[in-house]
């Protein structure tokens, strides 16, 4: 029989997407189906969401879930997999983005968001579902960052009458982001008062929802090898690195993979030209398409591509500082995305000072994002810290070779082009320390070099496109581990 998991999060593509959040776990019921797990996906009901369903068939009702009416319906997937909903109108159907107003401001109520969100998954995992008259439970929960990490708090603490404990996994998709509200939250949530402890929700005298899933869960992981090493230090566990070594080897680290149904440059329709490593020559195409996109001129100097949120995290303000430098060497630069409004201005003064070097695009456009990795030669990301990050993964399998700082699953990803690994053929790209000016500069002079010898060029770029990271070995990775949970 299969492994039945339900998997718990705040989005997933294609329904609702806010980053990379939302490909994994829309991908993850495909990844897991051979391994013999059925994965079934809950999430709030969004807008977005509830329009997707054909038919809203309710399987559950609470007439108050933590102070709300509320009601589970089902529905499928794109992929085909089973999908649940939770519909809460009074908490989920409003304008705005999943997480804030129009405004970009927080919901002030996403404590009780999520938290019911989350109420409901220890509900469903215990039993909530009664079809035929018996209870239809799972084998195991996961749940994914702060807005589902509270799942753990409620198996471990509100157990259900005489049934054995369902175990849980909390995933960190990124540890910045925590979900931290005041202590006078916790009343509501519906919880003993023995959750009121520093082994469960109390976090600095208020409620920490990771923190509470980090603490209470029976496993964590994050989603690269090198970010569960990172997250044990102070420089990126933000407050919760002496939980993470406290929890010692319930800890693991598992790469994320991609989508290669949905990222395939071979049969990819939002590029102008499809091809692959043996077919690399049509990819021009894509590079002429792009350059027209962005206003940029048409020549064979590298094109250098940033497809990312512009915030501290993603090192775009050393990415401004070192603009006119990229340019100076011979580079010109795409720009796709948004955030921080001063460093969206700055980067609209480098495209005047190189009209035609530098294009801009603020916001975000999926089939955009697609070309631009079809016809770019090399993807920046100077991140300080990326748990996983799935940019540079698409990259490689494009051939929009990866210029990366050496964090996270950046470093787990991508092989530097030094001596060594040129002279071994093994090279994929390009990683650097430090995010400085001064260490971004050399790596982009370091890249224009690479780029103008064509044969080494050519087989970093078709090592690249051969790299398997699919999500065979990681959905593997996962399966084993809920194996042993449930064993």
């Amino acid at each position: 029989m299969p492994l039945k998991v339900l998997s718990v999060a705040s989005e997933a593509v294609p329904l609702v997407k806010t980053g990379g959040l939302a490909d994994v776990v829309g991908a993850l019921p495909g990844a897991l189906e051979p391994h013999g797990v059925e994965l079934t996906t809950l999430l709030p009901g969004y807008p977005a969401v509830m329009q997707s369903l054909k038919r809203a068939r309710a399987l559950h009702t609470w007439d108050s879930l933590l102070g709300t009416p509320a009601r589970l319906v089902a529905g499928k997937l794109d992929s085909g997999h089973p999908l649940l909903v939770l519909d809460a109108p009074a908490l989920f159907i409003r304008e705005g983005a999943p997480y804030a107003d129009a405004a970009g401001q927080d919901w002030g109520d996403n404590w009780q968001r999520f938290s019911a969100l989350s109420r409901a998954a220890a509900d469903i995992a215990g039993g909530a579902i009664v079809k035929r008259g018996k209870a239809q439970r799972f084998d195991l929960v996961h749940a994914h960052d702060w807005q589902a990490a509270m799942t753990a708090a409620y198996l471990r603490f509100a157990p259900f009458g005489g049934e054995a404990a369902v175990p849980s996994i909390v995933t960190i998709h990124n540890m910045a982001f925590q979900g931290w509200f005041g202590r006078e939250v916790f009343p509501r949530l519906g919880l003993p008062p023995a959750a009121w402890s520093m082994d469960a929700v109390e976090y600095h005298g208020g409620v920490g929802m990771l923190k509470a899933g980090i603490a209470c869960a029976d496993a964590v992981t994050a989603v690269s090898p090198t970010y569960a090493r990172e997250i044990r230090s102070s420089a990126f566990g933000m407050g919760l690195e002496g939980l993470i070594v406290a929890r010692g080897n319930a800890v693991h680290g598992i790469l994320n993979g991609i989508d290669t149904d949905l990222w395939n440059p071979a049969s990819d329709p939002a590029l102008a030209a499809c091809y692959s490593h043996r077919t690399i020559e049509r990819r021009i195409a894509n590079k002429r398409a792009l350059e027209a996109e962005f206003g940029l001129n048409e020549d064979d100097s590298p094109l250098f591509v940033v497809i990312s949120r512009l915030t501290w995290q993603k090192g775009m303000d050393v990415l401004l500082e070192v603009l006119d430098h990229l340019v100076g060497i011979g580079g010109r630069l795409a720009l796709l995305g948004s955030g921080d409004h001063l460093m969206e201005r700055g980067l609209h003064e480098a495209a005047a000072r190189h009209p035609g070097r530098i294009g801009i695009r603020i916001g975000y456009n999926e089939d955009l994002s697609h070309l631009m990795q079809g016809g770019g030669d090399a993807i920046l990301l100077p991140s300080r810290f990326e748990p996983c990050g799935l940019t540079q993964l698409y990259g490689l399998a494009y051939g929009c070779l990866p210029v990366v700082s050496r964090t996270g699953g950046l470093a787990d990803t991508v092989i530097d082009a030094n001596p060594a690994a040129l002279a071994a053929g093994c090279a994929t790209g390009v990683q650097f320390d430090g995010v400085t000016y001064d260490a971004l500069a050399a790596a982009l002079t370091r890249t224009v070099a690479l780029y103008h010898q064509h044969e080494t060029w050519a087989r970093i770029r078709k090592n690249a496109m051969k790299c398997d990271f699919s999500w065979k070995a990681s959905g593997k990775a996962y399966a084993d581990l809920y194996r042993a949970l449930t064993a």
